[in-house]
């Protein structure tokens, strides 16, 4: 029998070619077999019980794993389409994938409410209890239509297949779906599965085609961790950035301007601060700011390839009778600054940064919040370099990422992102960008994850992830090495040869965009902010009438001392008071009355109600502008 050469936990082994994932793994991951749902030779995927028949390094994918998790998902999608397929005999389906958050599956001809779930929870129960066996085939075309015959949007799908490519389906119990898998070996393997809601989809994402029922899921390898997240879940519904935004008058949404925010007064201030302060970190680096249009020429985006990967996602008008598009990026007006003049060695690296306001056309079923806008603003920086000096600037740019997410109390991983199936340029150039990229990470010493495939159209990038107070990850920062739009551009500086040169070009963003950034802070934070960031910083209570005049000389001292100070000027108890300022999340409570007023003080408790006593006003000021100053977290 032929043999193939595998790495298995470092070291080199030979197995019969042909032999079964299953038995590799029962003899090589003995304590991990409990948690093994499928395996893995370098990037591909096979089921348990798949052959092994190539050579690579073999490993076992788990729940903990990005792709396990993806997999483990997708398998329960199938579970639950099984479970309406059973309980509603007419349904037609179409796609059930794996999401960031969960799972959902879109079905035709549904006519269901949200009581319904339950029923629909109750017989995927069975279907977990019964252990069914997910069971692969290989099916030529002809084949496939044969099987989905009565299953439009699986024929719609099978004949878009090219010809001659290998098709594969899964059968669940009576359920066959088209699927390129691979899934757990059972549907007892998934522990514990919840429905979470409703919505309508259109076919494919696309309004001119039918309106589908999409049921949306989660599901865990036992029922524990569903508790945990359920618990989780009703956290962060009381953190909804949506509601705590409405509460404390910080941004609204219009059907004037569909899917883009308005900033009131406080927003304005959070989203200022949020400017000012990576300003100071970028001035602080010999960053020079620049302002671009936000409308230019259709050409352009033709010319940095833009048009190709975003025309759908674009805003367009005509200008002088020219084809003109509204940015969806920032990059081409930084690199038309670049181009204004002849640059020489010795300027090099610049660093061009913007705040550019940017406009994507999104789908309105998938507007969220802040975190999935229309309009946005893009903290967005340019680094153009030599290729020497690649690494130096990268690593300058981790260094930046570190000290901007640890100032707000995050903790970050990061990810390495590699050349896309639909890639831009020259391959070599690709190798080069990836091989500087990895250098700089493990110069770095800190960990990272390898995301194979995943990088932008027009070079690898590192990915920085925020875990929040719930423990959320939220993709944010970005570091992209591109030597692409460079040479599209025919960007050059002078050399010490006398010669020209191309440069590098580097492109970052920390926050992403000034707006998702503010959502994730104020659910970061439920709406408490850091003193220095806060727009409710200080509330004054005279506790009565008489109390008014000084409370109005203490609110004056704030002010003048540059804090978000306010009077509480109704007749209400003071106690009511107190909670009425806690509720708005004021960060400091001073309450003024006899004592305080002869004694020039203010009695200060805080929002969370730690009553810190009595302060004398000057002295409590210069108390709060260390804590600004420090940006202390409280």
């Amino acid at each position: 029998m032929a043999k193939i050469k595998l790495k298995i936990k470092g070291k080199t082994v030979e197995v019969d070619k042909g032999i079964k994932a299953e038995d590799l793994v029962k003899a090589h991951f003995q304590k991990e077999m409990d948690k093994a749902l499928a395996a893995r030779i370098d990037n591909h995927f096979i089921d348990m019980n798949a052959p092994v028949d190539r050579e690579g390094e073999f490993d076992i994918l788990t729940f903990d794993d990005e792709a396990g998790m993806d997999l483990f998902r997708h398998s329960s999608s199938h579970v639950m389409a099984l479970a309406v397929k059973r309980l509603y005999k007419n349904v037609k389906v179409s796609i059930g994938p794996s999401i960031e958050d969960g799972f959902y599956y879109d079905f035709d001809n549904l006519k269901i409410t949200t009581h319904d779930l339950k029923k629909i929870e109750a017989e995927i129960k069975k279907i977990l209890h019964d252990k069914l066996e997910f069971e692969r085939k290989e099916v030529s075309k002809a084949e496939a239509l044969k099987i989905f015959k009565d299953e439009p949007y699986k024929i719609e799908l099978i004949n878009e297949l090219p010809e001659g490519e290998t098709i594969t389906t899964y059968k669940l119990g009576e359920f066959e779906d088209l699927c390129r898998g691979p899934h757990v070996s059972n549907s007892k393997r998934i522990g514990a599965i919840k429905l979470v809601k409703l919505a309508g989809a259109y076919w494919r994402g696309d309004c001119k085609k039918k309106m589908l029922t999409r049921i949306y899921g989660i599901s865990f390898p036992d029922k524990k961790m569903l508790n945990d997240w359920v618990v989780k879940m009703e956290e962060a519904e009381k953190r909804d950035h949506r509601r705590i935004g409405k509460e404390m008058e910080l941004y609204s949404f219009h059907d004037a301007a569909p899917g883009m925010p308005f900033f009131h007064d406080r927003g304005a201030y959070i989203w200022d601060k949020l400017v000012v302060y990576t300003t100071e970190l970028m001035r602080k680096r010999d960053y020079e700011l620049n302002i671009t249009p936000i409308i230019l020429h259709g050409n352009l985006w033709k010319q940095s390839g833009h048009f190709d990967h975003y025309k759908d996602n674009m805003y367009y008008t005509t200008i002088d009778e020219n084809q003109c598009a509204v940015k969806p990026m920032n990059c081409p007006g930084n690199i038309l600054i670049f181009t204004d003049r002849l640059h020489s060695y010795k300027e090099l690296p610049i660093k061009a940064g913007e705040f550019g306001l940017v406009h994507r056309h999104e789908l309105s079923g998938v507007l969220s919040g802040l975190f999935r806008v229309r309009a946005f603003t893009q903290d967005d920086a340019h680094v153009f370099c030599m290729e020497e000096q690649i690494e130096e600037q990268v690593k300058e740019l981790i260094d930046f990422m570190h000290e901007l997410y640890t100032t707000f109390g995050f903790e970050y991983r990061m990810e390495l992102s590699t050349k896309p199936e639909k890639a831009m340029g020259d391959p070599k150039m690709w190798d080069l960008a990836e091989q500087k990229l990895k250098a700089v990470l493990e110069k770095n010493g800190k960990p990272y994850k390898l995301n194979v495939g995943e990088g932008a159209f027009y070079g690898p990038k590192i990915d920085f992830h925020l875990k929040d107070a719930l423990g959320r990850d939220w993709q944010c920062g970005t570091i992209q090495l591109d030597f692409q739009m460079p040479e599209k551009f025919n960007l050059t500086y002078d050399g010490k040869d006398g010669h020209k040169h191309r440069p590098v070009m580097i492109h970052r963003a920390c926050l992403g965009s000034v707006e998702r950034f503010m959502g994730m802070l104020v659910e970061h934070f439920a709406g408490k902010f850091p003193l220095w960031i806060s727009p409710v910083q200080v509330k004054i209570l005279p506790i009565a009438e008489r109390h008014m005049e000084y409370g109005h000389e203490v609110l004056d001292k704030f002010k003048k001392a540059g804090f978000r100070a306010e009077l509480d000027y109704r007749s209400e108890s003071t106690s009511k008071k107190v909670r009425d300022a806690q509720i708005e999340k004021f960060n400091y409570i001073l309450v003024v009355g006899d004592q305080e007023i002869e004694s020039k003080s203010v009695n200060v408790r805080t929002r969370n109600n730690e009553i810190l006593g009595a302060r004398k006003v000057d002295e409590f000021i210069k108390e709060l502008l260390v804590e600004i100053d420090k940006k202390l977290i409280k």
